[in-house]
């Protein structure tokens, strides 16, 4: 009788727990993996301010959490919008005020803006001056707002003849500010330098299901006022927001390199962290 070769290691062998440690190894990986999904989905994310449109509440480079409870679940709320389905669970409004990230209607891009308008509101700007459902909105001067002049914030000081000039590194940007309040929200910083397109727009309704937002850098933001069709986002279908702005956790004024750890701490601008997005000191 021939004996035969089994290609089953025994109970106990090398290659029994080398299996072992690597089917470990996955689940453990496979464990992280789907709790950072959840957290991302469910909880929190993070999002970077590429663009100067929301100065001085917030700088380009500013890192920041965002909550994805306050108002809903949509198809936005997960990474690759995935699951797929249409609609909100859970959903919620915001508030007039309540600074959001949200999925443009048109392009592949997620933004940030602050909620002027909700549904069945009528918005209308006259010469700077924000109108909600026919009252004048409250706007108080405020002391310039000096922004650091940085590798990824320039000074856009718009020209009376249109355009805009730059400032050197290091240099302070000054902006015309002043105090806005809601009626029935909060009050917060917005940059005004008159005579730009943006200074007036036309009365008009918002639509059931969908939030009219405003940058809070008013002569530097493609907002609620201006089409998708023009750059714009038009009025938002509330299904697109992804989540409110919560606390800005790190900031960085464009000189730190991924190849450099230590430029990360050199390029940190730490009075930003913390910083909240409602009221004046912001």
């Amino acid at each position: 009788m021939t004996d035969t070769a089994s290609n089953t290691p025994a109970p106990g062998s090398p290659r029994t727990g080398t299996t072992k440690k690597e089917g470990g190894l996955i689940r453990f990986f496979l464990g992280v993996a789907l709790i950072a999904w959840v957290v991302r989905s469910l909880f929190l994310a993070t999002f970077y301010i590429p663009s100067g449109s929301m100065l001085p509440t917030l700088y380009i480079g500013d890192y920041l959490f965002v909550a994805k409870w306050p108002y809903g679940y949509s198809k936005y709320s997960f990474p690759l919008q995935f699951p797929p389905f249409d609609g909100r669970v859970l959903g919620r409004l915001p508030k007039r005020g309540d600074v959001i990230v949200f999925r443009h209607p048109v392009q592949d891009a997620d933004l940030i803006k602050r909620v002027i308008g909700l549904p069945g509101d009528t918005i209308e700007v006259r010469g700077g001056q924000l109108i909600l459902n026919g009252a004048p909105v409250s706007k108080k001067p405020l002391p310039a707002a000096s922004v650091p002049v940085s590798l990824n914030s320039p000074c856009r000081q718009a020209l009376s003849v249109g355009g805009m000039q730059e400032a050197q590194l290091g240099a302070q940007c000054s902006y015309p500010a002043f105090l806005e309040t809601l009626p029935d929200g909060p009050g917060y910083t917005v940059l005004d330098q008159g005579n730009s397109p943006a200074d007036d727009f036309p009365a008009i309704t918002v639509p059931q299901g969908n939030l009219f937002v405003m940058g809070d850098n008013r002569d530097d933001s493609a907002d609620s006022r201006f089409s998708p069709v023009s750059g714009g986002v038009g009025f938002l279908p509330i299904d697109h927001v992804i989540g409110r702005a919560l606390v800005t956790v790190w900031s960085t004024d464009g000189s730190a390199s991924y190849w450099k750890p230590w430029t990360w701490f050199s390029a940190l601008r730490g009075s930003r962290m913390g910083n909240g997005y409602t009221g004046q000191a912001e």
